[in-house]
This record gives structure tokens, sequence and C-alpha cells, in this order.
């Protein structure tokens, strides 16, 4: 017997509660959030740890040396953007550790949901091959789900 990594049972109540705080969080930010296609992900700039120290060094210095900003350049805008990364920015590390943590727990989970159903496949397999009649309705139902499929390696290109 495997050792059972996961130990839990999550009251449905605190489910639904969490779905629905989830749910409005995603409902109070919806009109300021926007959405990316994939080109254009790929395409722009992307901020990390050290471009975000960047862009709020350069606010503190336009903040103290407003003589070096273009004219060009919206002023306002690049302030409006940096305090939208400053405030989001929290909430989305947030909700990337409640991701992960969330699959994480449904990986563990699952594999071990998974490796139970396959012990009690082989059991049933067992029985029908020696001609128990009750376990053949449920050998050839669950027979297509557990068939094996044949091993394609994956090819690096």
């Amino acid at each position: 017997m495997t050792q059972n990594q996961i130990r839990v049972e999550i009251p449905q109540e605190v489910i639904d509660r969490v779905t629905e705080k989830l749910q409005e969080c995603r409902t109070a930010l919806a009109p300021f959030l926007q959405a990316l296609t994939a080109d254009e992900r790929e395409t722009m700039f992307k901020m990390g740890d050290k471009t975000v120290a960047t862009v709020q060094k350069t606010k503190s210095y336009m903040q103290t040396n407003p003589e070096f900003i273009p004219d060009y350049m919206e002023k306002a805008e690049f302030f409006k953007d940096e305090t939208v990364v400053t405030q989001l920015q929290p909430i989305a590390n947030l909700a990337t550790q409640l991701a992960a943590d969330a699959k994480d727990t449904v990986t563990l989970a699952g594999s071990k949901a998974l490796q139970a159903a396959m012990l009690y496949y082989g059991q049933v397999r067992e029985a029908n091959s020696k001609g128990v009649q009750t376990a053949k309705p449920i050998y050839e139902d669950l027979q297509e789900r557990f068939a094996r499929r044949p091993y394609k390696p994956k090819i690096n290109g």
C-alpha cells in the first residue's frame, strides 16, 4: 500500500465561499483588466522583478527632475500605468500562489485517486478473467478508460 500524502476533506461550504469570493474579486476587477492575444503577449516588453524597480526608480526621478521628461511622452499615462502595476502585482502574486497550491493539491489528490481507481480496475479485470459474472459489466464499462495506449516518445525539434 502506498502512503497517502494528502489527507484532507474540504467542506463544500468552504469551496462555495471561496468560489463566491473569487468571483466577487473577478467581477470587481473586470472593468479594469485587459486580456491579451498570444501574439500581443509575445511581442510586448515584459516587466520582471528588476524592471519593476527600474520603472519605480524612473518614476521617482521624473517627479524630482521633470525637466528631462520628453515632450512627446505621455507623463500622466506613465504614472497611471506604474500605479496599476504597483496595485495589481500583489494581487497577481497572491492569485499565482493560490493557483499553484490548488493545482498541486489537485495533482496530488488526482494521482492518489487514479492509483486507487487502477487498483480497483485491476481487481475487476482479474475477477472478470476468472468468470465472475458481476464483474463483467463493470469490466466492459471501464475497459476503454484503462486501455493501454502505445507509447509515443516526445520529439524535440
